[in-house]
Parts: C-alpha cells; sequence; structure tokens
C-alpha cells in the first residue's frame, strides 16, 4: 500500500447526542429496575419478620463500590461511581424503612453536610443539630445515622467508649481525592470486615501522639493520630482490630477502647 489508510472520520456532533440520548433511556430502565427490587427486599425483610431492622450494610455497600472501582473502564471516575451509586443506595435504604441523618458540624457545618451527603445520596432526610450529643442520640433511633466532625475542641467521638450499641461505621470523605478524614458516621449497626479497614480506637494516654504510635508500632499495630481534644486521642488502625485484642490492651493508657471501624479509601 502506498500510503497509509486515512484515519476514520469522527462521529458527528448529532450522532454523539443520539447515542448520548439512547444510553439515558437505557440507564433509565435500569435504575428503575434497581429502584423496584429495593420494595422487593422491604417486603421479604418483612416476610421474615425483620421489618424492623436497620438496613444499612457498611461492609456490603464497600464490596459494591470496590468492584466498580475496580471494573475496566474507560473514563468514568472513582468519583463519578461513588456518587451515583451511593445516591442509588441511600434512595434504596429510604425505600425500605427509617432512615434519618442527623449531622454536627462544627465550625464548618456546610462541610459537614456535604460529606454526609456524599455518603448517604439525597433520599434520606437529614437535620444539622447544635450538639453532637445530639446527633449522637438521634443515632440510637431506628434508622439513624450520626455525621459528626472531627474538631479539636470536641472529644464526643469519646463517648463512644461507654455507648457498646453505636459504632462508628464510616470515615468520611470515602475517597482520597476528596480530602482528608473529618468527620465520622455513627449508627447502631454492625461493623464487619472488608479487607482494607481502619479500626477507631481511643486512648487517655498522656504521651504524645508519637510516643503512642511507636508503642504500637512495636506491637505490630500501624496506628495515624486522627484528632486530640479533651485529653484523649483517637487513633485510625491499619486494619481490623476487635474490642479485645491484647495489642491494644498492652498500649499506652488506663482509658481506651475501639469504637468502630470504617473501609478504608476507596480510591487506593
Amino acid at each position: 500500500m502506498s500510503e497509509a489508510k486515512k484515519a476514520a472520520a469522527p462521529p458527528s456532533l448529532e450522532a454523539v447526542r443520539q447515542r448520548i440520548d439512547a444510553l439515558d433511556t437505557e440507564l433509565l430502565r435500569l435504575i428503575d429496575e434497581r429502584a423496584s427490587l429495593a420494595r422487593v427486599v422491604a417486603d421479604a425483610k418483612r416476610a421474615a419478620g425483620d421489618g424492623d431492622k436497620f438496613g444499612l450494610r457498611p461492609a456490603r455497600e464497600a464490596a459494591i463500590l470496590r468492584r466498580l472501582i475496580g471494573s475496566k473502564r474507560q473514563a468514568a471516575s472513582p468519583g463519578l461511581i461513588v456518587r451515583i451509586w451511593r445516591e442509588l443506595i441511600g434512595d434504596s435504604l429510604a425505600s425500605q424503612g427509617p432512615f434519618h441523618i442527623s449531622v454536627w458540624g462544627g465550625k464548618d457545618p456546610g462541610r459537614t453536610v456535604e460529606l454526609a451527603r456524599s455518603r448517604f445520596g439525597a433520599a434520606p432526610p437529614l437535620a444539622q443539630v447544635g450538639k453532637p450529643e445530639d446527633a449522637v442520640a438521634a443515632a440510637k433511633t431506628l434508622g439513624g445515622v450520626a455525621v459528626c466532625a472531627l474538631t479539636g475542641d470536641s472529644a464526643w467521638w469519646g463517648r463512644l467508649l461507654a455507648e457498646p450499641k453505636l459504632r462508628v461505621f464510616a470515615t468520611l470523605p470515602c475517597l482520597g481525592a476528596w480530602g482528608p478524614v473529618s468527620a465520622l458516621a455513627v449508627a447502631a449497626v454492625d461493623v464487619e470486615p472488608t479487607g482494607d479497614d481502619v479500626t477507631l480506637w481511643v486512648t487517655d494516654a498522656p504521651e504524645p501522639a508519637a510516643t503512642v504510635e511507636e508503642a504500637l508500632s512495636k506491637d505490630g499495630v500501624a496506628a495515624e493520630l486522627l484528632v486530640e481534644a479533651g485529653g484523649l486521642k483517637l487513633f485510625g488502625l491499619a486494619g481490623f482490630y476487635q474490642a479485645d485484642d491484647a495489642r491494644l490492651a498492652r498500649a499506652p493508657g488506663r482509658l481506651s477502647g475501639v469504637i468502630g471501624a470504617a473501609p478504608g479509601l476507596l480510591d487506593v
């Protein structure tokens, strides 16, 4: 061949728009079918006598998102995938039974509300409260979730040591691209390992955070200080740790304990 074939001409703008319209129609059909399955799930739970239980399952949600983000794709970013599926999951939960969110945002309430909506979607009703204790109290009710900011002037998370039924199940945001951890989500739900987790651990150790981290590392525990307030320190431990783990019992501090665990960042 004396000369290379000319590259195929790109599709016209009108052709691209027609393809987008066709995809929108198909997406709507699939979304509608998915939404209808939420009602099937709700009916099945009521038939099994579980209609009064909160349907939130953080470990399953993490598995779904990791599978999607890990799937082969051309242009959809992790952020786009998370936003779309958080909306779908949140709407499904809201249609299955009670689901409401209480937010305490500290000095930046707008940011914390944004994080809560990014994590749970627009479907569940959301109320801002003036104190973290109010948000935690609401989390004790059926379908309740508390989203509270991590600030240096409130150790609200330390009080969860006396609330064994409430667990931290998510750190917000869930993507590293969206910034550092700045809030926690709490509810009366089971927290299960997902294969890539961060355990939330509180201690009253008076030593500097670096000293506590070094002591833990000598026992094979990788720790990072998240926030310090009111004489307490909150650390994120790499991995899923049980409350009675001997390594944590040997760590500095007289008052300490696990207050939950969260899936690790989804975009790493």
